[in-house]
């Protein structure tokens, strides 16, 4: 008989929301059968996290017609007839989540593999610390002081390196003594993952005002990194420490099945599931409010970077500001003024709830996501290395034994099997030409591509239902969560506008053949439906044009079909856009007409009434709102 739970409840307890639900297995599948979700109450004044999580339970109680909590508000287990569940699983990012301070001794290697193992254990880095970030000892014990984090990570040295360092960076976090943000009884845990000789000194001299804990070195040799016996460390003490702390978690974790994850870490564990279930290398993203997360896997290696300042409500001022207002309006298919496209923005920042009510408003608000994906993918590949050979380097006059990285780049486009995106503007976009529309522009990929998104933000649920039991995971992943877009075909190299780049012959179900010219400068779709498949022969025209096999050397896949379809991308690798306004916008519109991101009619309205002007003097001037009619 099959042992696995029929009935399973899962919940996010999020920052400002918590969401739950329910998984139900029907005629030998397992579904998503509903979702409810309430405001969280970590903070004050409920300051117990259950009164949300038992609100959510009952929200989905009222969905599905199945009594899941009994009079006194406890969970029914296991099921039986028609209410209560078999299993309950839980992430959590409430209260902001896992937050954690690193340090290292050198900034580029020690502290850079510290901060990518708290990364991908799901945390926000509050600060990286390292002995020659450029900071006094006296400023590094202030911001040390100033930071409030859940748990410390100490890295530094390889095993049988000097340990000097090592001891200077204890006695600075010694003398900074930071308090926890939870709890004022218990001590703020350190993990120490650096040279195995300093571990010794390290308990000696923080030991007393911390609750230290040893691991594995991150770096044991030059040419080594070893994350995962942090990131192991960082979740058990995550889970049965800093949670305990938490006011109501103590309760929640009585309740689980397993342990409660950091909800980033749980979207992680989806990425790894998905790269390992479907056999390929995976690129997802989840643009929130506040924060932009971007998780890749290629071959085996997992990286996650959380863009901390760009967010679509909260930090959408911060998109503005690192991308520069040339950056966001050469997405605007119409004039706009650098002061109308301010104000737009700050509105959003001090509305942070409010969603678009225009296609005005809406063509704004994704051309910002599609910079804030942007910057957020670059700072990504900048973190995404593999660690190759390096040079000595020394402090001063004493032999250190760490060396300069010479990192090798993770993510390469050309080999990206699939992109999923998540969070509001990409999941909830009224079309979904046009969540395909911001993951080309802003993650640009290469060769063959299968586009998705994820329907109603259920990674969380799922990435820790899969530490349990992965193969329900990814069967309710593949049926509920994930939609699929379609598979952009997209060739690399030097090509004239309005040439063709490639031609593309496909074979549809019923063998139906088709082929069609791939565009230099276009882009086009072809029709074809999700849960549809079709053997596809793309051949470069000319040997300086790359699909994924070389330069002028054809490939033959199956490709998926999706909501949006095939899609011919021929607008070359980095996309450019004419300078000239007029040009700009033509163009522009020309692309969104193609792939039917807006309606035509209404691109044209907006045209009519914020049209691109010329000024005197030579070149152009936007006009927008108040500004267009002065």
């Amino acid at each position: 008989m099959d042992s696995r739970p029929a009935a399973i409840l899962a919940t996010d307890v999020g920052s400002t929301t918590t969401k739950a639900i329910f998984i139900e297995k029907e005629n030998g599948e397992y579904r998503l059968k509903a979702r409810g979700e309430m405001p969280t109450t970590v903070e004050a004044p409920f300051e117990d996290v259950m009164i949300g999580v038992r609100n959510s339970m009952r929200r989905l109680e009222e969905a599905i017609d199945r009594p899941l909590l009994d009079v006194s508000g406890h969970l029914i287990r296991p099921a039986a007839q028609d209410k209560g569940v078999d299993m309950y699983v839980s992430t959590s990012s409430a209260g902001g989540g896992l937050q954690m301070m690193v340090a290292g001794l050198v900034k580029n290697i020690s502290a850079t593999s510290a901060n990518r193992a708290a990364l991908g254990a799901g945390a926000v880095v509050l600060d990286v610390i390292a002995v020659d970030d450029g900071r006094s000892q006296s400023e590094q014990i202030t911001r040390i002081t100033e930071l409030r984090p859940d748990i410390i990570l100490v890295s530094g040295g390889v095993d049988g390196g000097s340990v000097s360092y090592l001891a200077l960076i204890a006695e600075i976090i010694k003398q900074a003594n930071p308090q926890p943000r939870f709890g004022s009884t218990y001590k703020l845990p350190l993990i120490y993952a650096g040279n195995r000789d300093a571990r010794d000194l390290v308990v000696e001299i923080c030991g007393d005002q911390m609750d230290v804990h040893i691991t594995e070195n991150l770096r044991p040799r030059h040419d080594v990194e070893n994350l995962g016996p942090a990131r192991n460390a960082i979740h058990d003490l995550f889970m049965n420490h800093v949670m305990a702390q938490a006011p109501g978690y103590a309760e929640l974790l009585k309740w689980v099945d397993t342990g409660i994850m950091p909800t980033p870490s749980a979207v992680g564990q989806m990425i790894r599931l998905i790269a390992d279930h479907y056999n390929t290398t995976v690129i997802g993203v989840d643009i929130g409010g506040a924060t932009t997360d971007v998780f890749s896997c290629f071959d085996g290696t997992f990286t996650r970077t959380v863009s901390a300042n760009l967010g679509m409500s909260y930090s959408i001022c911060n998109v503005l500001e690192e991308a520069g207002y040339e950056n966001i309006a050469r997405w605007i298919p119409f004039g706009i003024d650098s002061a109308t496209m301010s104000d737009w923005i700050a509105n959003k920042m001090v509305r942070p709830t409010t969603i678009p009510q225009t296609v005005y408003q809406l063509v704004l608000e994704q051309a910002v996501a599609r910079e804030a994906l942007r910057l957020s993918f670059e700072h990504h590949k900048s973190l995404a290395k593999r660690v190759g050979h390096e040079k000595v380097s020394v402090f001063g006059n004493e032999p250190s034994g760490l060396e300069e990285p010479s990192g090798r780049d993770v993510v390469d486009m050309m080999r990206l099997g699939m992109l999923v995106g998540s969070g509001g503007v990409l999941s909830h976009a009224p079309r979904r030409q046009q969540a395909a529309l911001m993951l080309l522009d802003s993650f640009q990929p290469e060769g063959l591509t299968e586009l998705a998104v994820d329907s109603i933000f259920m990674m969380p649920h799922l990435g820790v239902l899969s530490t349990v039991y992965p193969d329900i995971a990814a069967e309710v992943f593949d049926r509920d969560c994930l939609v699929r877009l379609g598979t952009c075909i997209a060739p690399v190299g030097p090509a004239k506008p309005g040439s063709i780049m490639a031609t593309v012959e496909l074979t549809l179900p019923g063998n139906v053949r088709a082929q069609k010219q791939l565009i230099a400068g276009e882009i086009e779709v072809l029709p074809l439906d999700a849960g549809k498949e079709a053997r596809c022969k793309v051949v470069p025209k000319g040997r300086s044009i790359n699909v994924g096999a070389g330069g002028g050397r054809p490939i033959e896949a199956v490709v998926k079909g999706g909501i949006v379809g095939i899609i011919l991308d021929g607008r070359g690798r980095p996309i450019e856009l004419p300078k000239e306004p007029s040009q700009r916008v033509t163009t522009l519109s020309r692309w969104l007409t193609s792939v039917d991101a807006y309606p035509r009619h209404k691109l044209e309205e907006l045209q009519a009434e914020f049209p691109v002007r010329p000024v005197r003097g030579g070149g152009t001037k936007t006009y927008g709102g108040l500004f267009r009619r002065r």
